[in-house]
């Protein structure tokens, strides 16, 4: 029991971290392009490339264990933040730098799947304990421009050895965990077995629907955070500093959301309360782009957030008993796409017809949300029959 709360808080602990370094990157982005001068096109270079690493990492952070263990896994893709922050500060080159994010990448993909496992196999409400995990997250994605600010009144090149060193407190917190090491070679035949009954859950129905359903949550999370802003700056209704609190706006709704689920409001439905949350995104989203005024537009994007916030970890911990990191390595990859594809759909579907009609496309991925936890509810209650069965016999 001891040890299960131990490696529960430890998970909490380095996502916190991660999530200083992960939304950092974005200001230091920022940063770098005030300093070197870049173009858009390579500034969004950078960025697409940290979100590859992402991609890479989730998968290689299901796959690698059974090759190289766990603890070695972790600790290698992990050091992509310290190295990768280190690298930005130190050059300007742009090789240096794409090298820089993909690292970055790859750290926040592995944080992101093995935190997922640490804390959803060790703590006795998985959802519960899920959300708490993401309201750390958040605090501290909502921290990360105050001490990046707080960074640079010391020196230029503060902010990336500040970033340099969270991410070796992410590293640290993975090495304290003590996950398993390298798979010994009279073991390596039970490991097989054990690593084919672990990828059972490909052959489930329901993992796919949750797959699908997490699609849906990044596609619309995403698509908000990179381009409601310039939506509503071309509506005239957010300009100068109030475009600024947007996503402090959203961090700020989702924390407050996270705990809420944690502590004060826990799920015991789970499917049914994840179909209202999508109602409710898909209501608050339209409203969203009827908005005619500033202040209006900021409240409605904090409800969509509070709505949106225990989507993610409930989803995650709706896999139950096929939770493992091999399934994290598929699930997390593939719903990460949606943060990349829905996006680029607004912008293609803007380029041609107008902002206003992208925008309206991304109703699609918010009503999934409500479609697939209607699907997993339905295949939840009908595999209850079946487990009633099996236990007979």
């Amino acid at each position: 029991m001891e040890r299960n709360k131990r490696l529960s808080r430890l998970g909490t602990l380095a996502f916190f971290f991660s999530g200083i370094c992960a939304i950092s990157s974005g200001v230091v982005v920022s940063i770098l392009q005030e300093q070197y001068g870049f173009s858009y096109g390579t500034t969004g270079t950078l960025i697409s490339l940290m979100s590859i690493g992402n991609l890479v990492a989730s998968f290689a952070a299901g796959v690698l264990p059974s090759k190289i263990g766990a603890r070695n896994t972790v600790l290698i893709l992990c050091s992509g933040y310290t190295i990768g922050y280190l690298a930005m500060g130190s050059c300007g080159a742009i090789p240096v730098l794409a090298a820089a994010f993909a690292l970055l990448g790859l750290a926040k993909g592995c944080a992101l799947n093995n935190c997922t496992v640490l804390v959803g196999n060790h703590s006795a409400d998985r959802t519960r304990g899920l959300n708490l995990m993401h309201a750390g997250y958040a605090c501290g994605a909502l921290l990360c421009p105050l001490l990046i600010m707080a960074a640079l009144q010391i020196h230029s090149k503060a902010p990336t050895v500040m970033l340099a060193l969270f991410g070796a407190s992410v590293w640290g917190v993975f090495a304290a965990a003590k996950l398993p090491g390298k798979v010994k070679t009279k073991e390596k035949k039970t490991a097989a077995k054990g690593a084919a009954e672990e990828r059972a859950f490909l052959r489930q129905k329901k993992f796919w629907l949750l797959t699908c359903l997490l699609f849906c949550q990044i596609a619309a999370e995403g698509s908000v955070t990179g381009w409601l802003v310039t939506y509503y700056k071309g509506n005239g209704l957010l300009s100068g500093t109030l475009s600024t609190y947007t996503v402090t706006v959203m961090w700020g709704a989702t924390l407050i959301g996270r705990l809420l689920i944690a502590f004060v409001f826990p799920i015991k439905k789970r499917f049914p309360t994840l179909a209202c949350m999508g109602a409710g995104c898909t209501i608050l989203y339209i409203a969203l782009l009827f908005s005619k005024s500033g202040m209006a537009a900021i409240l409605l994007l904090f409800l969509f957030a509070f709505a949106m916030a225990g989507v993610n970890p409930t989803v995650v911990a709706g896999a139950g008993n096929m939770l493992s990191a091999a399934s994290m390595g598929v699930m997390l990859p593939i719903a990460g796409a949606g943060a990349i594809v829905m996006p680029w759909v607004i912008g293609v579907v803007a380029e041609h017809i107008s902002l206003q009609a992208g925008m309206f496309c991304n109703v699609v991925p918010c009503l999934g949300i409500l479609v697939f936890s209607l699907l997993c509810r339905r295949e939840e209650r009908a595999a209850i029959p079946d487990q009633s069965v099996t236990a007979e016999k």
